[in-house]
């Protein structure tokens, strides 16, 4: 086998290895050679290249989202590691494990003016859950020679950056200088790393932790569990069915919770957002347990921050975001082994009609929806309602942040569909990117809905040559950023359309030529349907569908939907 000469370069992929990091997103660089050389000449790992550094770490991202373990992503120094910070920020509120290996200059060369040097230490500050500073090997004579100390520092700082990205399911930085020569090679590693310790994450269930939650749960007669981003079939069926069960349980769910049950009440904004003061009341709950990752909907969080529980648990491992200014417990467990231990505890339920009378209004909102789809004109709204129809069964959906998530949110969607969308900071940069790499990492059938400017905004994207020819795109394009319109402000301005909306006249044509992309479009409900009919057809390249709306009339649709539902 081949290894780079370099003994810092051995210690770093072999320990990669060792922590069974598997997937090496690698952009072209010549400081990053002695990684790129150990790493593509093994075997074990599968090494993908991708230019764009930024577009390279949201492919990561995608496929640690879908895989549930660590990237790493490997890049020569300078600017080309800040490129990495977006997609470092949304593994980081997103919890998704990325392990950036940025190749460094040696340190007597940085700061005295030599090319693509920066300051790297440390760079992604508090974004990333470890920053380690690799030593430099030591050099006799054009020789490498081992420093003992220098040795074990750089092992234990890899083992321990490695290990925390697994514990804490988020993104650690290894900064790893390199001196020349860059491209020698032996056949032999130099080095023998020491046995490590592999840390593990104990759960722990306080049973009087649970039975004191369990009192203040039984007495109360209106709880609300609210889920928020969640890997598919993370709770067992049985502890939704008894969530179900209890009458003083209403359960509100996101399209990104990826959890389906009857009597769950999905499309949150659809149901809230026409109540009225004494409404609000009314479904205001005494207990609010949450779980799962960020919300989306803003009005369930201005909801719960004017008529606040007054207990809020939330469950989970990692984090527990204080989003409605009321949190009370932060209960460590996975969802699933909380409600193992706490249901059971919970067989007596409290007489209430909290669920009951919120279904009911369910059921009156899902007719109105309907109604009103049958009334509009082609817009974002009705685009929507026809895509989302038309999804494969058993398939998976990746949507773009801004309008496409909100827009999704409004429908229900059936359980053989997994929703994703990198909620964590909802940007809109890097969405493509992600949905390519979980395309590439995952088994189901991808599909991505986007808007347009989210789509262009990321168009190197598509510079990628991993994309599977099952994989599909659809652009809505209404010409800007059109969800500026539905927020207060002046529309129809020189300033508005230039600065808010940024209007444009661009089509994702060009594009799908230059990057062998199916390209087709639709500008109506007629074509739209039409499209459908071969769109999901087996191809021998992949497709995009450039779906055009009007951009002055979307915004009215939307307003005037929540009207109707009142």
């Amino acid at each position: 086998m081949i290894y780079s000469k370099i003994p810092l370069a051995q210690t770093t992929v072999t320990l990669c290895k060792a922590h069974n990091i598997k997937h090496i997103v690698i952009s072209p660089g010549s400081r990053n050679a002695p990684l790129t050389i150990s790493f593509t000449n093994d075997e074990f790992f599968e090494c993908y290249s991708i230019v764009d550094e930024r577009c390279a770490a949201f492919f990561a991202l995608g496929i640690a989202q879908q895989t549930q373990e660590c990237v790493a992503i490997v890049c020569t120094s300078g600017s080309a590691l800040l490129n990495y910070y977006p997609a470092i920020a949304e593994a980081f509120y997103s919890q998704i494990p990325l392990v950036v290996l940025s190749a460094d200059r040696p340190p007597h060369l940085i700061g005295i003016g030599d090319g693509q040097t920066i300051k790297q230490k440390n760079i992604y500050g508090e974004h990333v859950y470890y920053s380690a500073n690799l030593k430099l090997d030591e050099k006799k004579e054009a020789k490498f020679s081992f420093n003992n100390d220098v040795q074990s520092f750089n092992e234990t700082e890899i083992n321990e950056a490695l290990t925390t990205a697994v514990l804490k399911s988020g993104p650690v930085h290894i900064n790893v200088p390199f001196d020349e020569p860059l491209y020698e090679t032996v056949d032999e590693l130099s080095i023998n790393p020491k046995p490590f310790q592999y840390k593990t994450i104990i759960e722990e269930v306080n049973q009087t932790e649970i039975k004191a939650l369990s009192d203040k749960w039984q007495e109360a007669k209106r709880k609300m569990i609210l889920v928020g981003v969640l890997q598919p079939n993370s709770i067992e069926v049985e502890w939704l069915q008894k969530i179900a069960d209890d009458n003083s349980v209403l359960v509100f769910t996101e399209t990104t919770s990826n959890l389906h049950h009857p009597d769950f009440l999905s499309g949150i904004d659809k149901i809230i957002a026409p109540l009225n003061d004494e409404e609000f009341q009314d479904l205001q709950p005494t207990i609010l347990l949450t779980f799962g990752g960020l919300i989306v909907s803003k009005k369930i969080k201005a909801f719960l921050r004017k008529y606040q529980p007054k207990h809020h648990w939330h469950v989970g491992l990692q984090k527990a975001n204080d989003t409605f200014f009321c949190l009370e417990k932060h209960i460590k467990l996975l969802p699933n082994t909380f409600l193992s231990a706490f249901l059971p505890e919970n067989s007596n339920f409290s007489e209430s009609n909290y669920k009951s009378s919120w279904l009911k209004l369910r059921s009156n909102r899902r007719k109105k929806h309907s109604e009103y789809l049958e009334t509009i004109p082609f817009s974002d709204f009705k685009a929507f309602d026809i895509i989302l129809k038309h999804l494969p069964k058993n398939s998976q959906l990746q949507v773009g942040n801004s309008s496409a998530i909100r827009y999704t949110q409004l429908f229900q969607f059936p359980r053989s569909i997994s929703v994703f969308c990198n909620r964590g900071t909802s940007g809109i940069d890097g969405s493509t990117s992600t949905a390519i790499g979980a395309a590439v990492a995952s088994r189901m059938r991808i599909t991505f809905i986007t808007g347009d400017l989210s789509f262009f905004y990321d168009s190197n994207a598509m510079w990628n040559n991993y994309i599977p020819n099952d994989f599909r795109i659809i652009v809505v394009n209404n010409g800007g950023g059109g969800i500026f319109r539905i927020l207060p402000g002046h529309k129809n301005t020189d300033n508005f359309d230039t600065y808010f909306e940024t209007k444009h006249h661009l089509t994702a044509r060009e594009l799908c030529k230059m990057y062998s992309f199916d390209y087709s479009k639709a500008e109506n409900a007629s074509d739209l349907d039409v499209e459908f009919q071969s769109f999901y057809n087996t191809s021998e390249q992949p497709k995009l569908l450039e779906v055009f709306t009007p951009s002055t009339l979307n915004d009215e649709v939307l307003l005037n939907y929540f009207k109707f539902l009142k």
